[in-house]
């Protein structure tokens, strides 16, 4: 469906189609010993709190235009923290011309929107290889909403809110609402790919794959970081401290443990 701004739709009632945004992201870091693995996991703690994570919450609000109605957050022991905020519509009466486009959302300049009966919640995971010296902190945030707005407008700012080697998207819309003659709509906007959602400058930082199903309004895209400095997943010290034969193993330690996360899989070294 081909739908510009001066084109819009009259429904039949509230906008009933729910939009759901899921992102992962993953830090990967090399922690050889238990030192510097339980100070990694303090440090991501520390960065990741649940008071830090609702700030960035609150700001996705903003920008999908949705008032708060409650927000519960818990730090967990031993490491973690969740935050989960309930929103409702937003204090205008229209969205901008710019929610029916497929492009990145701003950072974090608020974009408005009617909304309700929407949410949205975060829950990090911080853990390690007993083994193997790896070091993962994954943060899941996922952004619901109803009305015209979509929740892909968040993603830039999303990005930019973490240190993020691996990204994980997940976008669907579900239900359906109706026109005035009664017709049903699955989807109120155009979209190709989630990719279209993220800046250039991000795009240009990291190899991508899109798994999409159309037909069923469904959108998946995976990213993983291009370049790779060592330096860059060490804890504490820098690669310079290091054999280079030392170098060399904990290089492919590092990679396979990010190609196994990027594609999903156990892989046989």
């Amino acid at each position: 469906m081909t739908l510009t701004p001066e084109q819009r739709i009259t429904l039949h009632g509230f906008n009933n189609l729910t939009k759901s945004l899921a992102f992962n992201m993953y830090d990967i870091c090399y922690t050889k010993t238990k030192e510097e693995r339980e100070a990694y996991l303090a440090y991501i703690d520390e960065q990741y709190n649940s008071e830090r994570l609702t700030k960035i919450l609150k700001t996705v609000t903003d920008i999908i235009g949705a008032h708060v109605l409650n927000i519960a957050r818990q730090d967990y022991e031993p490491q973690g923290a969740s935050v989960t905020i309930l929103v409702s519509e937003g204090p205008v009466e229209t969205a901008p011309n710019e929610s029916f486009e497929e492009s990145p959302g701003p950072l974090p300049e608020a974009v408005v929107a009617a909304l309700d009966k929407s949410h949205i919640t975060v829950h990090t995971y911080p853990e390690y290889h007993p083994d193997e010296g790896i070091s993962t902190f994954r943060a899941d945030i996922d952004v619901s909403t109803c009305g015209e707005i979509s929740p892909l407008k968040a993603l830039n700012y999303l990005i930019h809110s973490f240190d993020t080697d691996i990204m994980t998207i997940d976008y669907r819309v579900r239900g359906f609402t109706r026109d005035i003659t009664g017709h049903k709509l699955f989807i109120d906007h155009d979209i190709s790919s989630i990719q279209n959602y993220i800046p250039d400058e991000i795009i240009d930082q990291y190899d991508m794959i899109d798994v999409n199903v159309y037909q069923e309004n469904i959108f998946h895209t995976k990213c993983k970081l291009r370049e790779f400095d060592l330096n860059n997943y060490l804890f504490g010290y820098t690669k310079d401290k290091l054999a280079p034969a030392e170098q060399k193993v904990i290089t492919e330690q590092l990679r396979h443990e990010m190609d196994e996360i990027f594609y999903g899989k156990n892989i046989t070294r």
